[in-house]
């Protein structure tokens, strides 16, 4: 069923933090697993087990002070995406070693091979836009952080 997922179907506005309160990585993927699990319907710590394991692999800190969290979940019905901003930076063991301070969750099917690639591939596109990313850094509020990833993948496609 490959097809290329927009960001309105990734995320909406409840999948948005604008100030995740966290000191460490494992702060990060288990404040944003309680926050998925209770959108999605999915056990918090099954879904903390997931994503540690996964991170476990490799660190999902893509650089310029970004990550990308993401996992296949055994029970998900569809791809889900899950933006935090943390008002602090953490060590996220990054491939820059530089510290996390915007972190992109991302949740696929377990079977959905394509469309956790594509979803992934584009989540990195949109993040890896200096501008944007400073726009999200001083964005006022969630629903504002929302708006402005909807909006940039649109004017991406433009």
């Amino acid at each position: 069923m490959s097809q290329k997922l927009s960001m309105r179907e990734l995320i909406s506005s409840d999948s948005v933090d604008a100030a995740l309160a966290v000191s460490t990585k494992k702060d990060v993927l288990q404040a944003l697993a309680a926050s998925a699990a209770n959108l999605i319907g999915i056990d918090k710590l099954a879904l903390f087990d997931v994503l540690w394991e996964r991170e476990r692999l490799g660190t999902t800190g893509i650089g310029q002070s970004i990550a990308i969290p993401h996992a296949r979940v055994p029970g998900l019905k569809k791809v889900f995406g899950f933006l935090a901003r943390l008002k602090e930076p953490v060590n996220f063991e990054a491939i820059d070693d530089k510290p996390v301070d915007l972190v992109f969750l991302l949740l696929s099917p377990e079977e959905a091979g394509a469309d956790h690639l594509q979803a992934l591939a584009s989540v990195s596109r949109i993040l890896r836009d200096d501008k944007l990313c400073a726009k999200l850094r001083t964005a006022k509020d969630a629903a504002t952080i929302f708006r402005l990833l909807t909006e940039a993948e649109e004017a991406q496609a433009a």
